[in-house]
């Protein structure tokens, strides 16, 4: 049994927010909604860290920079794409619609020429 009583627990509208997003016609839905729960206990956590930085040191910027250096930039919408067209289709034969769909959607960024 989970336990729901730890300090750094999604709400279970946010939970089932994850999974109607998960791309459902991947077999890893359980791993899609994990990975945001991970993802999001690790923000919760960063802002507790963030808040003790600011109450020992007083200094807002601090907190900020904490911030900024714990959280990596996310990959943009051209590095998603690569990522997907690079795949090993020994691992993976085929590609998600999601995967697709970033493709698509990275594709029609590019502007047509004049």
């Amino acid at each position: 049994m989970i336990n729901n009583n730890h300090p750094i627990t999604p709400p279970p509208e946010l939970v089932e927010q994850w999974y109607e997003i998960a791309d459902n016609s991947s077999k890893d839905v359980i791993q899609e909604v994990a990975t945001q729960a991970a993802r999001w206990g690790a923000d919760k956590q960063l802002e507790m860290d963030a808040t003790w930085v600011v109450l020992q040191t007083s200094n807002q910027m601090s907190s900020k920079r904490l911030i900024a250096e714990m959280r990596p930039k996310p990959l943009s919408l051209k590095e998603q794409a690569l990522a997907l067209i690079s795949h090993d289709p020994a691992r993976q034969p085929f590609l998600s619609r999601k995967g697709i769909d970033t493709i698509r959607r990275a594709l029609e960024s590019i502007p047509d020429p004049s």
